[in-house]
């Protein structure tokens, strides 16, 4: 199969340019009209597939909940915002409910669904702050140890990929050197660590900082916290949620102008009620939320933010049209940077030939046209 398009995302560019497909992977690049193609997208931009690795759920399903047929829709829809990959992640609940969360996710991984694929697992928590727990119930945080962590990860199959973590409590950085020895990304968050134990933390292997400005300690001039480190240190991985709820227009600028077009991680931080309108009601972590008009999901009780209901699509509208965000750096935190960051950028996250083929066609408003899942037309 041909596609072609006058704006395919090579490089760091729009070209004009056809992409040749066979199976799943791309099998070459070649100048627009040299063949005939099965598919013209005429001026339409072909943009690497999206990335989300911090999203717990959509469409009624949270990860926690563990059931088959929720994680199958979650993965079936969220290629309408042009996602192609994500990490389910977690939220912080007791032993069994987590154990049984990781295993639903490995075993629907292992039979294989249609939609975008599952890339593995983000572990938020248990092992978290309590002042800067956010929406995560504060009865199951723990203590950090490698005796439980392997548990988890043994369910899990291998597929946990990235373990967010409040520094300050893993005693002797043990979970954070294990975790960076066995292949598992460190985000550090939910944390009131200062700027020199977070620098301590890198220094023995974490690798990312979780939904940046959000539950953290905050930046001041004399005490730097952990928004301080997700700025100063620029070989740093950073999340950060796009929605302009969680973070202004402004802020999502100074933190992708303090990142560069290499370490910034646009992620949604998507709960169970994304995909639904607003005023709707569900249960999160044994809280309620509520979804506001603004697409923002709130806890009823406190009205605290608890996560977001963003679209990876309109994530990268704000950026570019809010935030005033270079289109390549937009791009490349919900493409190659995410890939990179899990290891995986040497099959995903940019338009190559011998990587997956893993595509989206945008509209100049950002809307999803079409979307490519490994070579799959998925509308």
């Amino acid at each position: 199969m041909i596609i072609q398009s006058k704006r395919v995302w090579i490089s760091g560019d729009f070209i004009p340019a056809q992409i040749e497909i066979s199976g799943n992977k791309i099998k070459s690049i070649l100048p627009y009209g040299t063949k005939k193609a099965d598919k013209d997208y005429k001026n339409r931009r072909i943009t690497p597939g999206f990335l989300d690795i911090h999203c717990h759920g959509a469409y009624g399903f949270d990860t926690n909940d563990a059931k088959p047929a929720g994680l199958r829709t979650w993965m079936k829809n969220i290629v309408k915002e042009g996602v192609t990959g994500v990490c389910c992640t977690t939220i912080t609940q007791t032993p069994d409910v987590l154990k049984a969360a990781v295993a639903n996710v490995a075993k629907v991984k292992k039979e294989g669904c249609p939609g975008a694929d599952i890339l593995g697992i983000h572990f938020e928590g248990p092992y978290l702050d309590m002042e800067y727990k956010g929406a995560q119930p504060p009865e199951c945080i723990a203590k950090a140890t490698v005796k439980q962590f392997k548990e988890y990860q043994k369910v899990a199959n291998g597929l946990i990929k990235i373990i967010t973590l409040a520094p300050e409590h893993d005693h002797d950085l043990a979970l954070t050197k294990y975790c960076s020895d066995n292949g598992v990304v460190v985000s550090m968050g939910h944390s009131s660590a200062t700027f020199d134990e977070a620098l301590m933390a890198v220094a023995n292997g974490a690798t990312s900082i979780t939904h940046t400005y959000n539950g953290m300690s905050p930046f001041n001039h004399r005490k730097n916290g952990l928004v301080g480190t997700a700025l100063r240190l620029h070989d740093l991985y950073s999340e950060v949620i796009c929605d302009c709820n969680h973070s202004t227009p402004e802020a999502l600028n100074i933190f992708f102008n303090a990142k560069g077009r290499n370490h910034g991680i646009m992620i949604s931080d998507g709960l169970m009620c994304k995909g639904f309108k607003a005023g709707t009601k569900f249960m999160f972590g044994g809280h309620e939320i509520v979804i506001y008009p603004d697409g923002s999901a709130h806890l009823t009780e406190s009205k605290s933010l608890a996560g977001s209901t963003l679209k990876i699509n309109e994530g990268l509208r704000n950026l570019v049209e809010r935030a005033q965000v270079p289109f390549d750096t937009a791009l490349n935190a919900c493409t190659i940077n995410p890939a990179t960051l899990l290891h995986m950028d040497d099959h995903i996250g940019r338009i190559c030939t011998g990587y997956d083929a893993d595509l989206v066609v945008l509209n100049d408003n950002y809307s999803v046209e079409e979307t490519y899942c490994k070579g799959k037309a998925q509308f």
